[in-house]
């Protein structure tokens, strides 16, 4: 596997998670493990996504831009993370927060797989994709372990 086959397969669990947790209802404990389960995606795949993919992008000028967009919009959903966290899962504000997670979550998938990948693919040889794809596996295994 590739880098991108990677990414696209933890963004994947992210929709998947993202979707499932605005179908619950009220305080319930499957709310409270979807959301859970949800932060703990979020926070590993963009600490490791951050270290093993953008770090190398940011040294080629082609990529450099979308590279540290991308690591901003990363600040921007931990934030409404943390916002979600502070919400009474119960109460009328929680459902539209998780919505606007949604919402820029989503966006921050498609972009990163329909322009930041594509330059990517140009940026970085093939061996690379390689070799950061097998970096970014254990790094996002350590990160979920430590969680």
């Amino acid at each position: 596997m590739n880098i991108f086959e990677r990414l696209r397969a933890d963004h994947d669990t992210q929709r998947q998670l993202i979707n499932d947790l605005v179908e619950t209802e009220g305080d319930s404990p499957e709310r409270a493990e979807i959301f859970a389960a949800l932060r703990v995606e979020l926070s590993a795949h963009a600490g490791a996504e951050e270290r093993h993919f953008y770090v190398p992008l940011m040294e080629a000028d082609l990529t450099q831009e979308k590279a540290r967009h991308s690591v901003a919009e990363h600040k921007d959903l931990d934030d409404l993370v943390e916002r979600l966290e502070r919400y009474d899962p119960s109460g009328s504000a929680w459902l539209p927060a998780a919505e606007d997670l949604r919402h820029k979550l989503e966006h921050h998938l498609e972009e990163e797989e329909r322009e930041v990948f594509q330059l990517a693919g140009k940026a970085l040889g093939e061996t690379q994709k390689s070799s950061l794809a097998a970096d970014y596996d254990d790094d996002m295994a350590r990160r979920r372990a430590a969680s």
